[in-house]
């Protein structure tokens, strides 16, 4: 019965988190498939640039439960199950079966699932995006918030904790790694680039430049 619970959670971690509400409004109204606009990314970003505030905040609400549904379904006795689940959200997110194979950073489903798992990583990752945002490099402090995400958790969740952390970051890291698209010329700056400033370049792109793999 637990293993079935289990599998149950995992599941249904990956398909809410595989539902790209993000689009789906930006769809409903403004007639914009957010997979070509911008950079690609199916995110809040995207939204909010073509459907402004509020359907942000009411999309971002949902971004973050459905990173929660599959650890809440798996339970606090399960933390294993819990965490496989919240890394499942992550990846259904990131690579929607919905959008064949597209899809967002996985911060705001990561948000949620920590929110059950290990709330003080969910701190962690918010923080990290405020700091950005201030610094004007959102990206950059994402990535900060990624590099200590595991050391802090596990320092105030212990093991399960470290879990949970490693679960959801695993798959936003190889999501910034192979971006949007794969680079236009391959090489071990552009990957370094992907990682520290989620972009090929260091330059910031611009409204009218080609797409590249950012946020």
């Amino acid at each position: 019965m637990a293993r079935l619970r289990s599998v149950i959670a995992v599941a249904a971690g990956f398909g809410a988190g595989a539902i790209p509400f993000s689009n789906i409004v930006a769809r409903r109204r403004a007639g914009v498939d957010l997979r070509t606009v911008g950079n690609g990314t199916v995110s809040g970003s995207g939204l909010y640039a073509v459907a402004g505030t509020g359907p942000l905040i009411a999309v971002g609400l949902l971004e973050l439960a459905k990173g929660a549904i599959g650890p809440l379904l798996a339970g606090r006795h399960h933390p294993g199950a819990a965490a496989l689940a919240g890394g499942a959200a992550v990846i259904g997110h990131n690579w929607s079966p919905v959008l064949g194979g597209a899809g967002g950073r996985g911060i705001s489903p990561a948000i949620g699932a920590l929110l059950v798992t290990a709330p003080v990583g969910s701190g962690v990752l918010v923080a990290g995006l405020a700091l950005g945002k201030m610094a004007g490099e959102t990206a950059i402090g994402s990535f900060v918030a990624d590099v200590i995400l595991v050391p802090v958790v596990a320092r105030v969740h212990g093991r399960a904790g470290r879990i949970a952390a490693s679960a959801v970051l695993a798959p936003i890291v190889a999501k910034r790694l192979m971006g949007n698209a794969p680079p236009r010329r391959p090489g071990a700056s552009v990957y370094l680039n992907r990682l520290l400033l989620d972009r090929d370049t260091r330059d910031k792109p611009s409204g009218d430049r080609p797409r590249e793999a950012t946020n």
